[in-house]
């Protein structure tokens, strides 16, 4: 079976619902064509009856592989600024702190799964305002976990990352981003 002939999600149709509204909104289409392909959108069965409705227009959201492994034995994994925040990210780190920074990341999908597999290394991540982080199924032997301030629940409209794993002897801070008191 191709991948034009999968089955695609809600999630999958709201996206190219999105991207139907975006295109009307910058004049690529006009009102006829946008109701005309919002309807096809909103009952497609494939990928392949997606994929005629958007081809031609531009993409705003880069492509993010769904499975990303980021690992290291003793060095510092950081991720910063302005990257792709995968759907399901695994972080496998023995010796190395890790320092996820996702206020500023692209980030296309509502809901990132965050597998963490720490020996002896801590995990800070940072949230964007507004989102939220599960930590219930992320196990500390010896260390800490802290969540101060960052909702658990998911709340509409902002991210909701899923920390799952291990830490044997390091500490995770999930947290959102300091505020700078004296800049101009």
């Amino acid at each position: 079976m191709s991948e034009l002939e999968m089955r695609v999600s809600d999630e999958d149709r709201e996206r190219a619902a999105q991207q139907l509204q975006r295109a009307f909104t910058e004049g690529r289409l006009n009102q006829l064509e946008l109701e005309d392909r919002l309807e096809v959108a909103l009952t497609a069965k494939t990928y392949g009856d997606l994929a005629g409705l958007i081809a031609d227009l531009p993409s705003e959201l880069p492509v993010v592989d769904d499975v990303v492994l980021l690992e290291s034995k003793s060095g510092h994994i950081k991720r910063s600024g302005d990257w792709a925040v995968p759907r399901h990210l695994r972080v496998v780190s023995k010796y190395a702190s890790v320092e996820l920074d996702l206020s500023q990341a692209t980030i296309p999908h509502p809901v990132v799964d965050l597998d963490l597999d720490l020996k002896y290394g801590s995990a800070t991540i940072v949230l964007p305002e507004g989102g939220a982080a599960n930590v219930d199924r992320f196990q500390n032997t010896w260390g800490s976990t802290s969540t101060t301030d960052v909702p658990s629940r998911p709340r509409p409209g902002a991210l909701y990352v899923v920390v799952t794993g291990e830490s044997k002897y390091g500490q995770l801070v999930v947290r959102y981003p300091r505020r700078r008191w004296f800049t101009h």
